[in-house]
């Protein structure tokens, strides 16, 4: 997926989310990140949906299958707390607002920094 037609993936999440205006897209490594008041509570990367989760939006995520957002540096592998979105979220305007909007309690604003990685060394991954 190109990086244009990420950003515009990234905008219409956006416009489902939010009134227009009130989350901002922006470039984000390979993908979109969206930014809300200045935390960054997901992103879209390779045409998936990912938002930060807290412990029980994470078991949630995790019974329906989705799986973090992880990437390989330094030989290991990084897995960031941030998942991918269910397809039935997705396909629901309601359910896809009040997670996303769990996703935003769960981002650390300035002076409250949470940590982003989550226990993920595996060398044999």
């Amino acid at each position: 997926m190109s990086s244009e037609a990420t950003r515009r993936l990234a905008l219409d999440f956006a416009g489902q989310i939010a009134p227009a205006g009130s989350i901002d897209v922006r470039r984000f490594f390979g993908g979109s990140a969206l930014v809300r008041n200045g935390a960054q509570f997901g992103f879209v990367m390779k045409g998936m949906l990912y938002l930060r989760v807290d412990d029980a939006m994470r078991a949630e995520f995790e019974a329906d299958g989705s799986e973090p957002f992880s990437y390989r540096a330094a030989g290991r592998k990084v897995t960031v707390r941030r998942y991918a979105v269910p397809a039935h979220v997705i396909d629901d305007p309601a359910l896809l607002h009040a997670y996303s909007q769990r996703a935003l309690h769960a981002t650390p604003t300035a002076g409250h920094k949470l940590s982003d990685t989550m226990l993920a060394f595996n060398p044999s991954d």
